[in-house]
C-alpha cells in the first residue's frame, strides 16, 4: 500500500481488544517519533510506555475512563519539556557536534542564539512551544502505526496535571501533552470502525496563492 492509501485505511480506533503489539513494530513507531522533525532540532520531549495494567488504569480514571487506555496494549505518553533551559539546549548542540564530528561556526552561532533567548522566556511559553512539537511526533507515530498495521489513537482527553503526578514528571521537568494508545481494535465495540472517513474537499482545505 501506498503512504496515502495507509492514511486512508487508518481511524482512531475507539475499542481495542488487550493484545499485545510484537516489540519489533512498537520499536518502528518509536523510530518515526525518534526521527521526527522538531523546532531547531531539539526534540523538546520524551516519550514515557506504559504497559504497566495498573498505572494503565489509574491513567483511565483521569481521561475520561476511556477505555482504549487499558485496553491498548502501549500507552505512549508525550510529554514536553517545562521550559528550555541552557542545560538542554547545551546536549541537544553538543550532541549534534559529536556525531557530525566537527563543530560548524554558524551552528555554534545558532547555538548562543538560542541561549541568549529561549532560557530568558517565560517558562510558559516554553512548555507550549515545546508542547507543539510533540503534535508533530505524534503524527509521524500514527503515520507509521498505520504502516505497521497497528491500531493507534490520538487522545486529548485526560487531565495533564493528574497524569504528570501518576508517571512523576514534573520531577522531570516535564509536562504530558497527548496520549497515543496503540493495540489493536475491538471490532465488536467499536462504532466507528465501519464508518466511512470524512475529510474535508481538498477545495475547502487549499488555497493557492499564485
Amino acid at each position: 500500500m501506498s503512504f496515502i492509501e495507509k492514511l486512508n485505511e487508518r481511524y482512531a480506533a475507539k475499542a481495542m481488544n488487550g493484545e499485545v503489539v510484537p516489540q519489533e513494530k512498537i520499536d518502528n513507531i518509536l523510530e518515526a517519533i525518534r526521527l521526527a522533525p522538531t523546532s531547531s532540532g531539539l526534540q523538546p520531549f520524551e516519550v514515557i510506555v506504559v504497559t504497566n495494567q495498573e498505572v494503565k488504569a489509574k491513567i483511565r480514571e483521569v481521561a475520561w475512563k476511556q477505555s482504549q487506555v487499558t485496553d491498548c496494549s502501549h500507552l505512549l505518553v508525550f510529554a514536553a519539556w517545562d521550559h528550555y533551559t541552557a542545560d538542554r539546549i547545551n546536549y541537544m548542540f553538543d550532541l549534534t557536534n559529536e556525531i557530525r564530528g566537527f563543530k560548524n561556526e554558524g551552528w555554534e552561532n545558532y547555538r548562543q542564539m538560542l541561549l541568549g533567548s529561549y532560557p530568558q522566556r517565560d517558562p510558559q511559553q516554553n512548555y507550549e512551544h515545546a508542547a507543539r512539537q510533540t503534535y508533530i511526533a505524534l503524527m509521524a507515530g500514527l503515520a507509521q502505526a498505520a504502516f505497521e498495521g497497528v491500531d493507534s489513537t490520538p487522545m486529548e482527553g485526560f487531565d495533564p496535571a493528574a497524569v504528570d503526578e501518576i508517571l512523576g514528571l514534573k520531577e522531570k521537568h516535564l509536562r504530558s501533552t497527548v496520549l497515543m494508545p496503540v493495540g489493536y481494535r475491538a471490532v465488536e465495540k467499536d462504532w466507528l470502525v465501519n464508518l466511512k472517513k470524512v475529510r474535508k474537499p481538498m477545495s475547502d482545505l487549499v488555497t493557492v496563492v499564485e
